[in-house]
Parts: structure tokens; C-alpha cells; sequence
């Protein structure tokens, strides 16, 4: 279960957005890139998201380039999980990889508002909001199985250690 706070954003954020692209090319530790994390979106989040809080979003969250720092400064920032109407598909992909749970689910983000809490059960599929209960696509067992490990890295580091070849 992933209780949290809400961030919310609407439509196209891109990237860009989300990890300024002028940091791309420094090297910075993981929790380096949380501090830049929707620096230019949001300056309240900048200086007040705590680990566990939840971003909802409208569509075409992480649209734009497929670098991986998006999702790396959102999740060494310690946001739980994003929920929203529809994600890039390399942004999606890139957040699975890095065991940030990722949800589409329209009807819940327009049930909750800014700084409220909701609810995720990612065995059930379902997310809570003060306004009602709503389902997501439960994912593949594989996926479940990656978030749990915190990503494909782990999972396959896992696997490895399990078959005796690491």
C-alpha cells in the first residue's frame, strides 16, 4: 500500500520539465538530481516534497526526450508513485525500469486536488481519494515483481544471484 500526499500537474510535462535539461550532462549523484527535480515547474515542490508524496498528472506525462534523470530525480526525491491520464511511452517504460509504480487511471486524477491524500493498492489495483475508489490495469506479474525489487537492475541482479551466476 502507497499512501501519500498529491502533487498535482495537468498536461504535458515534459522532461524537461521534470529534470531541467541543463543538468543533463553534469554528473551528480542521485540525491543531487532530487534537489533539481520540477525545479522549473514548481517551486513549492522544489522546496516541499518529502518521500512518499504522489504526483498526479494529466497526459503526456515524461513526453519529450528519454533520459532517464526524469524519473531518477523524482524517485531520489522520494515520490511514490505517479498517477495520470497517460505517460510517454519511454517515460512509462523508464519508470518501471526504475521501480516507480506508474498508473494510468483518468477518473482518479480528476477525483483528487493538490495536497490531498490518497491511497494506492497495487495488489488490488485500485486507488483511494477522499472523493471515491478507482481501479487501474493490474500489471503483469513480471512488473509487479520489478517494482517489489525497485527496478530492473535489482530484479535481474536477483536472478542472477538466485540461478548461482553472480
Amino acid at each position: 500500500m502507497i499512501q501519500g500526499r498529491v502533487w498535482k500537474y495537468g498536461d504535458d510535462v515534459n522532461t524537461d520539465r521534470i529534470f531541467p535539461g541543463r543538468y543533463t550532462y553534469i554528473l551528480l549523484s542521485e540525491a543531487e538530481m532530487g534537489t533539481h527535480a520540477l525545479e522549473d515547474l514548481d517551486e513549492d515542490f522544489t522546496a516541499h516534497a518529502k518521500p512518499g508524496d504522489i504526483i498526479v498528472a494529466g497526459r503526456n506525462w515524461g513526453g519529450g526526450s528519454a533520459r532517464e534523470q526524469a524519473v531518477k530525480a523524482l524517485t531520489a526525491r522520494g515520490i511514490a508513485a505517479i498517477v495520470a491520464k497517460g505517460f510517454s511511452r519511454i517515460y512509462f517504460r523508464n519508470g518501471l525500469n526504475e521501480g516507480l509504480p506508474v498508473i494510468v487511471c483518468p477518473e482518479a486524477v480528476d477525483a483528487v486536488e493538490h495536497g490531498e491524500e490518497v491511497a494506492i493498492d497495487l495488489e488490488r489495483h485500485s486507488i483511494r481519494t477522499p472523493r471515491g475508489t478507482f481501479s487501474f490495469a493490474p500489471y503483469d506479474p513480471f512488473i509487479q515483481q520489478m517494482i517489489a525489487c525497485g527496478g530492473l537492475l535489482p530484479t535481474v541482479r536477483r536472478e542472477l544471484r538466485e540461478a548461482g551466476r553472480l
